[in-house]
């Protein structure tokens, strides 16, 4: 009969974070739209539309954009709402999706552009006595660096990442991407809890990873260079001096790779 889409500040249960943007369908009778916010526990006014754009058994697509002083969203490309912020942006760092409802996909982006892989999830699942509660919480890593290149890259070109691995890391991307598009020609994901390192490519709205290395190179706590050499067919990769793999382009415009992105568990030196 219901789900919710919450901007959260944290995650906290008990007590319940503040939460600076519920947006919430309810089905009964005609079905609405309520927006609300709750402050130390407390609800605000409710804002309520009208229009219901949400079947039940249908998929949707909601679009929530981050504007100066409002949210504005939009449901299967078009446009829904506008709700004016009652909670400094700077306070939201918590995605909590509740209710009757199965998530496909999640992307969080600046500017129009999406990075599908800059978020970490978790499930949490709480049951009672007389129902089960689902929620999903996503924690917004958002983009530490980005950095557009004057040129593109080409044989010979080399990216250099200096900095420190956090003592408590968990893990942290390096993206090189086209400006222009969704597109990511490499993807490192350093997951340092698990000592995994994935590369991968976001090309026609696909991925396709790759895991196998021989050593993991990081640590937690390590002083941290490392280098992406393009070659016309492979990207090589080097931590501290020391060769540690090769990728194969799947994007293969590199003129078109302009675009640097870091996130995550790394305190930046130098890029």
């Amino acid at each position: 009969n219901r789900f919710q889409v919450d901007l959260q500040c944290g995650s906290s249960v008990t007590p319940r974070a503040d939460v600076a943007f519920h947006f919430n369908p309810r089905f009964k009778k005609y079905g609405c739209i309520v927006c609300n916010t709750l402050t130390r526990q407390r609800w605000g006014w409710e804002e309520i539309t009208k229009e219901m754009p949400f079947q039940k058994g249908k998929p949707f697509e909601i679009v929530i954009t981050v504007l100066s002083d409002k949210y504005q969203v939009s449901v299967n490309k078009r446009h829904l709402l506008l709700y004016n912020h009652r909670i400094s942006l700077e306070k939201v760092d918590t995605l909590g999706i509740y209710g009757k409802v199965m998530i496909k996909t999640i992307k969080f982006g600046y500017n129009g552009r999406f990075f599908p892989t800059i978020v970490k999830l978790s499930l949490y699942v709480e049951k009672s006595k007389s129902q089960s509660k689902f929620l999903l919480v996503v924690y917004l890593q958002g983009v530490s660096y980005i950095k557009t290149l004057d040129t593109g890259l080409s044989p010979g070109c080399m990216v250099t990442v200096k900095g420190g691995v956090d003592k408590y890391a968990k893990n942290f991307v390096i993206n090189l991407r086209p400006s222009d598009s969704n597109d990511i020609a490499l993807h490192l994901n350093a997951q340092v809890e698990y000592q995994v390192f994935v590369r991968n490519s976001y090309v026609n709205d696909s991925w396709g990873e790759e895991k196998e290395i021989a050593n993991f190179p990081f640590t937690p706590g390590m002083y941290l260079e490392l280098i992406i050499f393009c070659e016309a067919h492979q990207f090589k990769v080097a931590v501290n001096g020391v060769h540690t793999l090769e990728y194969k382009h799947r994007f293969k415009q590199l003129e078109k790779i302009n675009t640097v992105e870091i996130s995550g568990d790394i305190k930046l030196l130098d890029v």
